[in-house]
């Protein structure tokens, strides 16, 4: 079994050793500085905000999974740590095995560090480690790919990581909007012209599909073609060839095609929407996106992805978010996916005040969401609002009484 590397951070040297000898007798953890699957903080009855951006220094919480464990800790310090997003609080008194088994639970998917960009596909739930795992022996193939999933869930990442990961990764990408384009434009735009084809080809045009020629071609939202556009994608991939509009001589392409839809292709081809034979030649190698509901242990990883991300556009320097924001993402459904997410957490920043280390949402979202600002509530009451939202539960908390601070 592969070892989990762990890196311990602590106060100070007596606080490591300490931690350092709790974790000696399993066999399963290796400790080292360098590349660390998990970053072990250890401390007794509070943490050192030190401490914690020492953590944060080596990539902790965005990028490594963080796990607490204390000799003497109490109530107020798990909702603590917890508000401070560190996945996993533990106690000295665990056994040994629960403990191996929480760090390899906590250890990233062995496959994505041999993924060229893997960390274009955020999360560590096990929907996005099995598509990692299927995503890498798909690239490696020349098979056509069918991506499916809701709007919003990233479809076109997953099409950009399986070109990166290819042969083919040296040449052209193409994206094609089949949604955008009319059929009266669909020939001249894939396939290019001659001069004199129409009125206004002044010139000899090569389409987006020559332009593709040794590279892939992605046809995103190809649920929503046309019957005309069908039969010609379908012409193409039987053949392999493209001919100018106008022209009369066929010219052989070299291309990998990646389709991506968030309909439902078979239940389309039965009822006669979609072409049923060109259902079935995409249909090779199939990479089902999940949507968000479905991965809710990956939602503040993506959360802190997209923070980060608007930390450098709008020249901020926050480093997490409200525990009223967190609640927030993990009780929310999320029917806009990966995309509303990102939108909400760019309209926070643009309401955010300069101020702050952390992000709020903004308001609207949160009524929304029938939540009421926790102001003076105590501490165990958003611990345990927040635990009910993880566990899909909507929970509203009292208003505080007036004068409690």
């Amino acid at each position: 079994m592969q070892k989990t590397v762990i890196k311990i951070v602590g106060e100070n040297h007596e606080t490591c050793q300490r931690t350092l000898g709790i974790l000696s007798t399993i066999d399963s953890l290796i400790v080292s500085d360098l590349h660390p699957d998990v970053i072990c903080i250890g401390c007794g009855s509070h943490l050192p905000p030190a401490v914690l951006d020492l953590a944060r220094s080596f990539g902790g919480i965005s990028r490594v999974p963080v796990l607490l464990i204390t000799w003497d800790g109490s109530e107020d310090l798990a909702i603590h740590v917890l508000r401070l997003g560190i996945q996993e609080y533990i106690r000295d008194t665990c056994s040994p095995a629960k403990i191996a088994s929480i760090f390899t639970g906590l250890r990233p998917c062995d496959r994505n560090q041999e993924l060229t960009d893997g960390d274009m596909m955020v999360g560590r739930s096990s929907a996005i480690c099995r598509a990692r795992d299927y995503i890498q022996r798909v690239a490696k193939t020349s098979s056509t790919v069918l991506i499916t999933g809701e709007t919003g869930t990233g479809k076109e990442v997953i099409a950009e990581l399986i070109h990166r990961n290819s042969h083919r990764t040296h040449k052209p990408l193409v994206c094609i909007n089949c949604a955008a384009i009319p059929d009266s434009l669909f020939e001249s735009e894939l396939f290019g012209y001659e001069r004199g084809a129409f009125t206004g080809a002044q010139t000899r045009h090569d389409g987006k599909l020559k332009m593709a020629d040794g590279g892939t071609v992605f046809f995103d939202e190809i649920g929503d073609m046309s019957p005309y556009a069908q039969a010609k994608i379908l012409r193409l991939i039987e053949s392999g060839e493209i001919q100018r509009l106008g022209s009369g001589v066929s010219q052989r392409i070299d291309i990998r095609i990646i389709a991506a839809t968030n309909r439902d292709l078979e239940h389309c081809s039965g009822s006669e929407m979609f072409r049923r034979d060109l259902y079935f030649r995409l249909n090779v190698a199939r990479v089902r996106m999940p949507p968000l509901r479905e991965r809710k242990d990956d939602l503040l990883l993506l959360a802190d992805r997209f923070r980060i991300d608007c930390n450098r556009i709008f020249n901020r320097n926050t480093i997490g978010f409200t525990a009223i924001a967190e609640q927030a993402i993990l009780q929310h459904q999320w029917p806009g996916n990966v995309r509303e997410l990102k939108n909400i957490i760019e309209a926070g920043f643009i309401s955010h005040d300069h101020s702050s280390l952390l992000v709020d949402l903004p308001d609207l979202f949160c009524r929304t969401l029938e939540m009421q600002p926790i102001v003076g509530t105590s501490e165990v009451a958003v611990y345990l609002t927040l635990l009910l939202s993880r566990i899909g539960t909507r929970a509203r908390l009292p208003k505080p009484c007036d004068g409690q601070e």
